[in-house]
């Protein structure tokens, strides 16, 4: 997932335009396919190992029309850009024409990023819901288009919040947490590794390509919006009894605004406790769990929390 081109003021979510075609390039190298959003289906319900790219850019920022398109355009790479629809044509942003132009592409999707691009998790259900038509009406108006993709704003979501995308005719749910899709992942819950200019150091993109998925039955609790009485709440997660070795599973988590690795208490030989020592503090709680494979690579599940603002 990617943000913003070369905006050198904004590292948290600007890449270097050099870094982004090395990534490209690496990505070329270590024969993996692009798949494009049509692609997705099959592949998110694939049972073989073989590997693939989706590439998404969220908000739509002029530097990305600007400085990544003319690459992706050039190379013919498939991604899908999710767009708020509040900002089209605003400062720093694409406007209608420049989406349109894009759109002429068959391996260009458009995507559901909300209208507002608000923090949505913590509104009333009717408000998220107002939100989500309105965007979903100026697709139609402007565009005379549907997707079925939606990116949370800042990844966050809730029970409810994720009901309404489901209600609405959505069938994909974008988050920010980190890790590999597989066919196990909840489809509207689904993981994204952020791209920026601390986490896009080429050696560690090269980690993220050679990362595999970590599957899973089941993560308890079902809610992520916590509030001062399920926080912090009680993390399970119950992998498949035919599943990988989860005897040396490392779990880290960020409570109290703290980087630390978490106790496991292994309930049994395919699920887990994840003790957690304090609160959630800060805006997003995380939790990111790793395995090492017997063959060195690495298997990654990404789970996140948002704190509620009351």
């Amino acid at each position: 997932m990617y943000h913003r081109f070369e905006e050198n003021k904004y590292p948290s979510t600007n890449v270097k335009i050099e870094d982004f075609k090395t990534h490209l390039d690496i990505i070329k190298n270590s024969n993996f396919n692009f798949i494009s959003h049509t692609d997705f289906l099959t592949a998110i319900n694939s049972s073989n190992n073989e590997k693939k790219i989706l590439l998404t850019i969220d908000d739509g920022f002029s530097s990305f029309y600007e400085n990544a398109w003319p690459i992706l355009k050039k190379r013919e790479i498939p991604f899908i850009i999710f767009i708020n629809t509040e900002t089209i044509g605003s400062s720093g942003y694409m406007n209608w024409s420049e989406i349109k132009e894009i759109l002429k592409f068959d391996f260009v999707h458009v995507g559901n990023h909300s209208h507002t691009h608000d923090y949505l998790v913590d509104k009333s259900d009717a408000e998220i819901e107002e939100d989500l038509k309105k965007s979903i009406k100026i697709f139609k108006d402007k565009l005379n288009y549907e997707t079925k993709f939606f990116a949370y704003p800042f990844g966050e979501y809730k029970k409810s919040y994720i009901e309404i995308v489901k209600k609405l005719g959505f069938d994909y749910g974008f988050g920010q947490h980190s890790g590999v899709m597989d066919k196990t992942k909840n489809k509207f819950e689904l993981p994204r590794f952020p791209i920026n200019e601390k986490y896009g150091e080429v050696k560690r993109f090269k980690t993220i390509l050679n990362t595999l998925p970590l599957p899973y039955l089941k993560i308890s609790p079902d809610e992520k919006y916590l509030n001062p009485k399920n926080n912090p709440p009680d993390v399970k997660v119950t992998f498949f009894k035919d599943g990988p070795n989860i005897k040396n599973i490392n779990c880290y988590s960020n409570e109290e605004d703290k980087w630390r690795k978490s106790k496991i208490n292994f309930i049994s030989d395919n699920e887990i406790k994840i003790i957690l020592e304090g609160k959630f503090i800060s805006e997003r709680g995380r939790i990111n769990c790793s395995l090492r494979e017997n063959t060195g690579e690495w298997r990654w599940l990404g789970i996140q929390f948002v704190i509620s603002d009351l």
